[in-house]
C-alpha cells in the first residue's frame, strides 16, 4: 500500500502579473546546502480514511505556523513520486508572510552513529517564487503540480499572466 501525502500550493500574482507560488525548503542537515531540486510544496502524510483536504490544511499549518489562505481550492490531482508516494495537491490563491514562519520540529541522531540527538525545524524557510523558478527549485516529482496550476489558470483566467524567469 503506497504512502499518501496531501498539500497546498498557494499562489498569487506579483508585479507585472507574474504567477508566483509558495514553496518550502526542508530543514535539517541533509538539506542544508541543497537548493535546486530540494524545495517542496507544503505537504505531509495522512492516514487511510482521513480526509486529504483536511490533512493538507493541517500539514500547511504545521510546516509554516500559519493558517492556510482562505478561498476556493483548485484540485491539481495526485502524482506518484519517484519514491512511490502518492501526493495530492490543491492550489489556493492568497498571500502569506514568509518572513515569520514557525515550523514544527523533528529529532534525529546527529551526527549519524554518534548517539547524540538533535532537533531541526521540518521547514527552515519558505519563499514566493515565479512559476519558472519554482520548477527549477522543486523536487522533480512535484513539478507537475506547477504545470497543472498554470494550465488550469490559463483555462479560467480572464487576464493574462507571466511565468517569470
Amino acid at each position: 500500500m503506497p504512502v499518501h501525502s496531501a498539500g497546498l500550493l498557494p499562489y498569487r500574482f506579483g508585479d507585472d502579473r507574474i504567477l508566483e507560488v509558495l514553496l518550502v525548503h526542508p530543514g535539517g542537515p541533509f538539506w542544508a546546502n541543497k537548493d535546486n531540486g530540494a524545495w517542496s510544496i507544503a505537504k505531509g502524510e495522512y492516514e487511510p480514511g482521513e480526509d486529504p483536504r483536511e490533512a493538507a490544511n493541517r500539514e500547511f499549518a504545521e510546516e509554516l505556523g500559519q493558517e492556510p489562505p482562505v478561498g476556493p481550492r483548485i484540485d491539481l490531482g495526485e502524482i506518484r513520486q519517484p519514491s512511490g508516494k502518492l501526493v495530492r495537491v490543491w492550489a489556493v490563491e492568497g498571500d502569506l508572510d514568509v518572513e515569520n514562519i514557525t515550523s514544527n520540529v523533528f529529532e534525529i541522531e546527529w551526527p549519524p552513529h554518534s548517539g547524540n540527538r538533535a532537533s531541526w525545524p521540518e521547514v527552515d524557510r519558505a519563499s514566493w517564487m515565479s512559476a519558472d523558478s519554482a520548477k527549477r527549485k522543486l523536487a522533480k516529482g512535484q513539478v507537475g503540480f506547477v504545470d497543472g496550476l498554470v494550465t488550469r489558470l490559463r483555462e479560467t483566467s480572464e487576464t493574462s499572466f507571466s511565468l517569470g524567469g
